[in-house]
C-alpha cells in the first residue's frame, strides 16, 4: 500500500482513566493475501482461548486472571470509603486504570484486546473461511 492510497476519515481524541488516546480512521484499498487453508473451524473454550480444527491452540492469557483477581480485591477494599473523598477518588482512578489494563495491551496494558487481535489476525491472514462453533 502506498501512502497516497490512504485517506483520513476521522480523528478522535479521548481520555480514559487519566490517559489520553488518539484514534484515527482511514479508508484504503486492501490487497488479499494467499491463504494456507480455505476453511478452518474454531472452538472457543474455557481452558483455552481457542482451538482450531487444524490442531493449533491459542492459550488463554494467564495475566488476565491475575488482573481480574486484583480488580476484585481493589473494589472490595473501596466499598467502605466515603463517596467523594480524596481516598475514594484515588481508589476509583486505580480501579479505572486496572479496568483499562484488563480490557484492552501496550506494555502490560490491554491484555484481552491484544490476545483477541493476535487470534483474529492469524485467522484472517492464513484462512479463507472461518467457522465458529456456537
Amino acid at each position: 500500500m502506498n501512502k497516497s492510497e490512504a485517506t483520513t476519515k476521522k480523528i478522535t481524541i479521548s481520555r480514559q482513566a487519566g490517559d489520553w488516546y488518539l484514534s484515527c480512521s482511514y479508508e484504503f484499498h486492501a490487497t488479499t493475501t494467499p491463504k494456507k487453508t480455505d476453511v478452518v473451524g474454531v472452538d472457543l473454550g474455557v481452558k483455552t482461548l481457542a482451538t482450531l480444527s487444524d490442531g493449533k491452540v491459542f492459550e488463554s492469557v494467564s495475566s488476565y486472571q491475575s488482573m481480574t483477581a486484583k480488580l476484585s480485591r481493589m473494589q472490595y477494599l473501596n466499598r467502605h470509603k466515603e463517596i467523594g473523598s480524596a481516598n475514594w477518588r484515588a481508589a476509583q482512578l486505580k480501579i479505572a486504570r486496572l479496568h483499562g489494563k484488563v480490557a484492552f495491551h501496550v506494555a502490560q496494558r490491554n491484555i484481552r484486546k491484544d490476545a483477541l487481535h493476535k487470534l483474529t489476525t492469524y485467522l484472517a491472514q492464513n484462512h479463507g473461511s472461518v467457522v465458529i462453533e456456537v
